[in-house]
């Protein structure tokens, strides 16, 4: 895994996150290079599958102001994405059946220059599960502030 172009901290938050996959996406030249731009933002994204195949929903990659609008991109448009059939109906049977839902997690390029999102079959939290990992994480950082003092 390359450099991370985008990451979804609200899904680390709102979801327990059950199986990670490695997918592509179908993309325009202009959009490669919004995300080379570190133009992307997947917070408000989501993964919804039309018929038997998945797709990337409001996920934000911005144009470069060098693009000529003939070859420019809706910035949140859907967008396919490339798995392999025993991987789609692995998610679609977590959806329909176990009330699971299909998120984004981060967006990169792999070694060979090619955009991959990862994505996770994740189980919605409910409020005192966030409060739990709050106050976790509030003890984490107490404890290293006293490590570093000491």
């Amino acid at each position: 895994m390359g450099e991370t172009y985008a990451k979804n901290k609200k899904a680390y938050f709102d979801y327990f996150l059950e199986e990670k996959f490695e997918a592509g996406l179908v993309l325009k030249g202009s959009e490669v290079k919004g995300i080379r731009a570190h133009r992307v933002n997947l917070k408000d994204s989501f993964i919804r599958f039309v018929g038997s195949e998945a797709f990337l929903f409001n996920a934000h990659i911005g144009r470069l102001e060098t693009t000529h609008h003939f070859y420019s991109h809706e910035e949140r448009g859907s967008r396919k994405l490339l798995l392999h059939r025993k991987q789609l109906e692995k998610m679609l049977k977590a959806v329909n059946r176990d009330g699971y839902t299909v998120v984004p997690l981060q967006l990169y390029f792999n070694a060979r220059n090619i955009v991959k999102i990862q994505i996770a079959i994740a189980k919605g939290k409910q409020l005192h599960d966030k409060r739990q990992d709050l106050k976790a994480k509030d003890m984490k950082r107490d404890i290293a502030r006293a490590m570093k003092d000491y």
